[in-house]
């Protein structure tokens, strides 16, 4: 794989056998940031259980401290009386039944996460094959299944994320910005490895979290030494 200038010499600043304590590893992730544009600060957690068992399943949403530095596009499914209170609350998109044929016949997908009322997910489930695949099929797990949209999008846009398992038990999450700097990247991390070991499942067991690497967008891979927190 060919490596840029500007990321062979990032890499020098890694110890990568070193296990970093949060602060130091923030500090090295901004110092290897040499993008044009402000990096996004992404955490990848291995994690000891088995995605493919029901019962130990790794899934939930947080508000993080100091948001994702990245506003998010919320669509909203709802009654046509409750459309005012979403978009007062801050929706782009708002909709029904019309909003699932937009999206089944034009393609529509500009935005992040999609929300609904529980008295819409029969209008909503048949985009289960189509949001789905995508991360983006509301669900109660995340939040985004509620009668209280209000919260709902007001929470997005002030930085909710949610974390769940990939098919190699890794959660992958944004957590700030380059730009935030170490002492707010370090709290948006401690608030989601807080609520990553909180979701543990009885059914998992040995060594809870094996791993944790953060990175910029272009930047290398620092690991995390997480012996307090696990």
């Amino acid at each position: 794989m060919f490596r840029g200038k500007k990321y062979k010499e990032s890499v020098k600043l890694v110890d990568k056998t070193r296990l970093y304590d949060p602060a130091e590893a923030f500090d090295l992730v901004i110092k290897a940031a040499r993008a044009n544009f402000d990096e996004t600060v992404e955490l990848h957690v291995k994690l000891g259980v088995d995605s493919r068992h029901a019962d130990q399943q790794v899934r939930g949403a947080i508000v993080l401290p100091h948001g994702t530095g990245k506003t998010r596009k919320v669509l909203v499914f709802c009654k046509e009386e409750r459309h005012q209170e979403a978009l007062d609350a801050g929706a782009d998109y708002v909709g029904g039944a019309e909003m699932v044929d937009k999206i089944m016949k034009e393609n529509f997908f500009d935005y992040d996460v999609v929300v609904a009322t529980p008295d819409m997910m029969g209008v909503v489930g048949r985009l289960g094959k189509i949001l789905g695949p995508k991360g983006l099929m509301p669900t109660p797990k995340a939040g985004t299944v509620t009668p209280n949209i209000a919260q709902a999008v007001k929470e997005i846009k002030a930085g909710k994320i949610e974390y769940r398992l990939d098919k190699t038990n890794i959660i992958h999450c944004p957590i700030g910005k380059v730009s935030f700097g170490v002492e707010k990247l370090v709290e948006n991390y401690s608030a989601l490895i807080d609520a990553i070991i909180k979701a543990k499942p009885a059914a998992a067991k040995g060594q809870y979290i094996r791993s944790c690497v953060t990175s910029s967008t272009m930047g290398p891979g620092v690991k995390i030494n997480t012996a307090r927190n696990a």
